[in-house]
C-alpha cells in the first residue's frame, strides 16, 4: 500500500465512523474471563511463533565457511 492508498484510507476513516450508529452493537458486552484469557494466551503463542521464525531465518547459515582463504572486507558472511 503506497502513500496514495494510505491517504485514501485516512480520508475514508471519518466517513465510515460517522455512518455507524452508536447503538448498533448487540453483543458487545464485556468479554468473559475464560475468553479473555484464551485470547491473551493465543496472542502470546503467536508472538512467540513469529519471533521464532524471524530468529530462525536471521541466523547465519552453516555452509558459509571460507573456502578460498581470502579475506573479504566489505562482504557480509564472507570474512
Amino acid at each position: 500500500m503506497g502513500p496514495a492508498g494510505q491517504l485514501l484510507l485516512l480520508l475514508l476513516l471519518p466517513a465510515t465512523a460517522a455512518q455507524t450508529s452508536p447503538g448498533s452493537c448487540s453483543g458487545c458486552g464485556p468479554l468473559s474471563l475464560p475468553l479473555l484469557a484464551g485470547l491473551v494466551a493465543a496472542d502470546a503463542v503467536m508472538s512467540l511463533l513469529i519471533v521464532g521464525v524471524v530468529f530462525a531465518c536471521a541466523r547465519p547459515r552453516q555452509g558459509s565457511t571460507q573456502e578460498d582463504g581470502k579475506i573479504y572486507i566489505n562482504m557480509p558472511g564472507r570474512g
